[in-house]
């Protein structure tokens, strides 16, 4: 019964998180087909210049769903509502904000990216023509963690699958059939944005339209009521920097051996969170289990359904080890066809075989750990974990060079597993008691 109830809650979110970094590629692949690497260069820089914007935001999604996930488990649907509300509202306040300080912000960027000139003009045009597409982006954060906590992972599947699509559609149309080349690619990012948002706003209406009744935008907005919305979200924004700092460090640090390698590492990265796709299918489940579980103060199914998902994450965990040992170079030959790209990416190909088994028990805790709302924990772990991974880096850097940014990334892996499952008693289990 447990099982048939996770597979419900996780089958759906692998299937919309699938088309995620399938997209994403073809994104990469689209750009590697334009000319030189200084393509794949630019699609990555100004990808990172919205995770610095974006994932700082994250909270919309991490901190509704379990939020709402209580709420659910209490029975209470006033106060989901008044949390969508809440969510919905400061989506919207942001993307206003992310617009006002647009361009600062990418001109301060690129006082500390270090990258060619080519680069930075392609990632300059993405950035400028994408960012129309904010409210949209940080709207379907919180809608799709307000499903997540409801127990409710197909809408969330169904916008994902929409805007992953459409992108892929929108892009080739733009970029290839148009020849519009970075800029068509960004603009079909923003198409499909605006089009996902469009279908989640009609799922919302006819499967939740009957809670609208508990719409009360005044009192939502009440210091009274923001205060634990805002509370928890502070703590989940710190940790979304904390794991920024890590990503776009990544990035940045790359970009300083020159667009050869920065190209490397950017298909290396996409590759390397294939598998965490299917792995956060089941964290989404465990974020929304957890926070019902804990709000129906149901003790016994928390600890089975925690003990159920880690199974699932561990054998994920163990087959994409496989997968990547025997089609590693053959995935990254669909990403680009410049030799040079896929000749030097050959020394890396071994941290795919070490990062699933690394990551997946920490990937597991941070949806369960969201479902517990423990949001002050989740903030002291990635803030240690990326601290780990620039002092590794910078230990290591002198003797083996750039792999010493696959060494830090590991061990900031390895740690938040560590950390989270030494921690799990106190943070997630005393909930219930």
């Amino acid at each position: 019964m447990m099982n048939k109830r996770i597979m419900k809650l996780a089958v759906p979110s692998i299937l919309a998180n699938i088309t995620v970094p399938i997209v994403g590629m073809v994104d990469v692949a689209i750009a590697g087909r334009l000319g030189d690497a200084a393509y794949i260069g630019s699609i990555a820089i100004a990808t990172m210049l919205f995770d610095l914007l974006y994932w700082n935001f994250g909270f919309l999604r991490v901190g509704t769903g379990g939020l709402t996930a209580q709420a659910y488990g209490k029975r209470d649907f006033r106060e989901a509502v008044k949390i969508l509300i809440q969510s919905v509202g400061t989506a919207l306040m942001a993307a206003a904000v992310i617009w006002a300080i647009q361009y600062f912000f990418v001109e301060l960027s690129f006082m500390v990216i270090d990258t060619s000139e080519e680069v930075k003009s392609l990632a300059c045009q993405y950035f400028y023509i994408r960012i129309w597409a904010a409210p949209a982006t940080l709207s379907l954060f919180a809608l799709k963690g307000w499903f997540i906590g409801m127990q409710n992972t197909i809408s969330p599947m169904i916008s994902d699958i929409t805007v992953n699509v459409t992108n892929l559609l929108y892009c080739l149309y733009f970029a290839i059939y148009l020849k519009m080349g970075v800029a068509g690619i960004a603009l079909g990012t923003v198409a499909a944005q605006y089009t996902g948002l469009v279908v989640t706003l009609l799922i919302l209406y006819i499967y939740y339209g009957k809670l609208f009744k508990h719409i009360d935008i005044r009192r939502s907005f009440k210091l009274k009521e923001v205060k634990s919305f805002f509370v928890m979200n502070g703590n989940l924004f710190i940790r979304s920097l904390s794991f920024l700092c890590v990503y776009a460090g990544f990035t940045s640090i790359a970009a300083e051996y020159g667009d050869t390698l920065l190209a490397v590492s950017t298909i290396m990265m996409k590759l390397m969170l294939l598998y965490s796709y299917f792995i956060d299918g089941f964290a989404y489940a465990g974020e929304a289990l957890t926070g019902r579980y804990i709000g129906a103060r149901d003790e016994k199914n928390l600890k089975k359904s925690i003990k159920l998902i880690f199974s699932w994450c561990i054998a994920i965990g163990i087959i994409s080890t496989f997968g990547y040992y025997f089609g590693g170079e053959a995935l990254f030959r669909l990403m680009t066809n410049n030799e040079v790209v896929i000749r030097e990416s050959r020394q890396f190909l071994p941290w795919l075989l070490i990062v699933p088994m690394a990551g997946c028990i920490g990937f597991t805790w941070d949806g369960i750990y969201v479902g517990a709302t423990s949001s002050v924990a989740l903030r002291n772990v990635m803030i240690l974990s990326a601290l780990a991974f620039f002092l590794s880096y910078l230990i290591f850097k002198n003797s083996i060079g750039i792999q010493a940014l696959w060494l830090g990334y590991t061990v900031h892996l390895v740690l938040r597993s560590l950390l989270m499952s030494i921690n799990a008693k106190k943070h997630v289990l005393s909930k219930v008691l």
